[in-house]
Order: C-alpha cells, then sequence, then structure tokens
C-alpha cells in the first residue's frame, strides 16, 4: 500500500515522538546550556541570600523595639534555621516531582510573603510564625540541596568545581546585602530592610521561570561531560514518602552518621555562630553594627574564593582529608576570636576575618562528594538529610547562644565549645572510609547503597 504524500509530516512526527531521547546531530554549542543553567542557579541563590543575611542585624532592634529577650528572638532564628534544613529533602524529592523552576518559585514567593509579613507583627509569637515557619520553609526549597539536584542532573564532570561555585553564590548575595541591609537597619529602622528581603527574592521569580530548565533532555542535549544521552526521567510520585524511605535506609550507613555529624558541627559554627551573634557579639565590644556587619561581608568575599577553590580540591584529592583540614583550622580560628574582638577593626581581626570567610562553605563539594560516592541516584535527597543536621545543629547554637549572652553576659564560652566541636568533627571525617563497590554490594530501599563506615 502507498503512503500518502500529505501523511507524510504526520509521520515524521510519530517517528520523533518515538525516540525523543536521540540528540540532534547538529553541530554542539560552543558553550553548553549547563553552564547557562548553573549561571541562571547562581543569579537565584544569590536573589535568596539576602534572608540569609538579615538574622544577625535583628536581633538588637528588636530587643531594643519590643523588649524581648535575646533567647526569645534566637528561638525564631533557631526555627528557622532548623526549618531550612528539614525542609531541604522534602524539596529535592519534589523537585523530582514538580521539577525546580515550580519549587523554587514557589519558595520564592513565600519567602517573600514570610519577609515582608514581619513589618506588622507586634508580639513574639508572629517572629517566629513569619520568620521563623515561613521564611524557613521557603529557604529550605532553596537550600543547597537545589544545588546538589541542578549539579547532578546537568553535569557528569566538573561537579565538584560547580557545586563549589552554586555554593558560593550564597556568600556572593551575603556580599551584595548585608552592608546594604545594615546601612539601611541603622539609619532607617529594620522594616526596611525586611522589605527589601522581599521585594529581593520577588525579583528573581521571573529569572526562574523564564530561564531555569528542569534536566538536559528539555534542551535535547546530554548532561555536560556525558558519553551517552540521559533521557528525562518521569515524575516521581510520593515524594515524601521517598524523601522517608531513602532516610531510613541511609541511617542504616555509617558514613550517613558520620557526615551528618560533621555538618551538623559545621553549621553549629558558621550559620548558628557567625552569621547569627557575631554582630551582636562585636557590638558588646563597642563595635559599630555597619563595621561589624561590613566584616561579614568580607567573609562572604573570601568564602566565594574558598568555596570554589574547594570544589577544585574537591575533583583532585581526597575529600574525607580535605574536611578534616577544614575543621581543625576553623576550631583553631575559633579559640582566638575571643581575644581579637574590640571597638575597632585591627589586622588581627582581618586576618581571622580572611582565614574564617576561606573556610565558611569549603566543607559542602566535599560533603557532596561524598554523599555521591555512597549514596548515587539518591544523593542529593541523602544530602538533604545531611544538610537538614547541618542546620539543627546551627538552630542549636543559634538558641544556646543567645542563651549564653542572657545568662554570662558575654559569647566567649559559646566560641571556645565551637571551638572544641570543630575539633571533633575533623576527627570524624578522617574516620569516614572509601567505599569500595564490591559483587556482593547491597542496596537498601530508594537505591541506597549500603556502605559501611
Amino acid at each position: 500500500m502507498t503512503q500518502r504524500a500529505d501523511d507524510a509530516p504526520a509521520l515524521a512526527r510519530t517517528t520523533t515522538d518515538q525516540q525523543p531521547h536521540d540528540p540532534r546531530p547538529a553541530k554542539s554549542p560552543r558553550v553548553h546550556r549547563a553552564w547557562f543553567v548553573a549561571a541562571v542557579t547562581f543569579v537565584t541563590i544569590i536573589g535568596a541570600a539576602a534572608f540569609r543575611s538579615l538574622p544577625g542585624l535583628l536581633i538588637d532592634p528588636l530587643h531594643d523595639e519590643f523588649h524581648w529577650s535575646r533567647g526569645t528572638i534566637a528561638s525564631a532564628v533557631s526555627i528557622n534555621l532548623a526549618l531550612y534544613g528539614l525542609t531541604a529533602p522534602f524539596a529535592a524529592a519534589l523537585m523530582d516531582r514538580f521539577g525546580i523552576r515550580r519549587v523554587v518559585a514557589v519558595a520564592l514567593t513565600v519567602i517573600a510573603v514570610g519577609a515582608g509579613s514581619t513589618v506588622w507583627m507586634t508580639s513574639a509569637w508572629q517572629l517566629m510564625l513569619c520568620w521563623g515557619l515561613l521564611v524557613g520553609l521557603g529557604s529550605g526549597s532553596m537550600a543547597l540541596a537545589f544545588a546538589a539536584t541542578v549539579t547532578n542532573r546537568w553535569f557528569t564532570e566538573r561537579r565538584g568545581l560547580v557545586s563549589g561555585i552554586l555554593t558560593a553564590a550564597s556568600a556572593s548575595g551575603q556580599l551584595i546585602f548585608l552592608p546594604l541591609l545594615s546601612w539601611i537597619v541603622s539609619e532607617h529602622d529594620w522594616r526596611p530592610a525586611a522589605v527589601t528581603v522581599a521585594l529581593a527574592a520577588l525579583a528573581v521569580v521571573p529569572f526562574v521561570w523564564l530561564l531555569l530548565r528542569d534536566h538536559p533532555a528539555d534542551s535535547g542535549l546530554k548532561p555536560y561531560g556525558a558519553k551517552e544521552f540521559v533521557p528525562k526521567p518521569a515524575p516521581v510520585p510520593g515524594a515524601a514518602r521517598r524523601t522517608i524511605r531513602v532516610l531510613l535506609s541511609a541511617v542504616r550507613t555509617g558514613p550517613f552518621w558520620l557526615l551528618a555529624g560533621t555538618f551538623a558541627i559545621c553549621g553549629a559554627s558558621t550559620n548558628g555562630l557567625i552569621q547569627t551573634h557575631f554582630v551582636p557579639a562585636a557590638h558588646d565590644h563597642h563595635m559599630p553594627i555597619t563595621a561589624a556587619a561590613s566584616l561579614l561581608a568580607v567573609i562572604g568575599v573570601f568564602d566565594v574564593v574558598g568555596t570554589i577553590a574547594s570544589g577544585w580540591l574537591t575533583d583532585r584529592y581526597e575529600p574525607r582529608r580535605l574536611l578534616a583540614v577544614y575543621y581543625a583550622f576553623r576550631g583553631l580560628s575559633l579559640l582566638f576570636l575571643p581575644h581579637l574582638l574590640g571597638p575597632s577593626v585591627h589586622l588581627p581581626m582581618i586576618f581571622f576575618i580572611v582565614f574564617y570567610g576561606l573556610d565558611w562553605v569549603a566543607t559542602v563539594p566535599p560533603t557532596m562528594a561524598l554523599c555521591r560516592e555512597h549514596y548515587g541516584d539518591d544523593s542529593a535527597i541523602v544530602f538533604g538529610w545531611v544538610l537538614a543536621s547541618h542546620q539543627v545543629g546551627a538552630a542549636l547554637v543559634a538558641f544556646l547562644g543567645g542563651l549564653a549572652r542572657d545568662t554570662f553576659g558575654e559569647y566567649d564560652v559559646v566560641w571556645y565549645a565551637s571551638g572544641a566541636l570543630c575539633a571533633v568533627a575533623a576527627l570524624m571525617a578522617l574516620v569516614i572510609r572509601r567505599r569500595r563497590p564490591t559483587p556482593s554490594a547491597t542496596t537498601g530501599s530508594g537505591g541506597v547503597a549500603v556502605a559501611g563506615a
């Protein structure tokens, strides 16, 4: 039977639909689309980083206006930090179900609503609802699990470098917004600063919706560095069940507990301690708030350098040893901090700021690499749970730091305790064993490889 000419277009469409996974034979773009997706992700995380810059600047103004204790204010920050981590693994699974664009766009909108609503609050419970619950949920969906998902989908080479760059985006956002927000708080009160955070989150939504792509297959491309085309997987239903299933399988492995423990100490010594309490601690020593905030911004500058360098090193060296070095030097620097705080900025303090900036989130690329090594396709969700421990540690120290300030009238005990914890983290990192795949290796539910500690 002869095929009619007018049926040819339909036949061509059918053939194309039957083989959507075949890459087009056209010339490859000079710059792979993965780098553009990484750039959009970088800008998105920068825009969302404004909310990360504000909590430490709010403690003194809220204490002065509402007469809330620093412990009460720190409780709201603790809720925010805890939800930031606990939401992350569910957000990673939701991205597999609904796509990256939808999840991130909704998260940015929730952040804007939560931050903007604080301008009308009159009670501490409203601070915990708006800044703790809403901003915590929104920011958790924008956590490093977002960066891990983009890295895993779009790259098979340079993953350490890309994860370092995307992690550094948060520090870049801090660099951009922290001096501005500290000036707004000093000159115009804290409410305009909260509105600025809300507007910054909303401004990023169009970039996400128009420019971000969920998977290389959406553009007919292979992941960067891949030898073969990777079809876009079907949406994964039961995101919450999958997230819990992956957790239950991961907790049966030793590396998970070691990674979660070290990352909890990482969060305690960064977000929970320095980011939340450095500005009020410096202000206790009569340093102007704007000067202390500028020092945190300098941490952001060197954080970018340190994190990207850490990603480069992770592609080349043993991640366990890198983690041990990072935690050991971080703990040592914290032991010196109580002797460096004063009314003015001097050279030893600048040295501390530069060093701490280089080490701030340098732990992220090797931690991501170890999650990929042990947990394969579920590594983004496992990393989300590891990040949850990071934020639980941050939340605990954010609260205890405020409580210690109310109790002892100073922060010294918190600096010393955090330094000791970093030494413990360095030892824990060295205990993690390298995974050697064997034919008899078993796999837990959800595809998580069972590896010993």
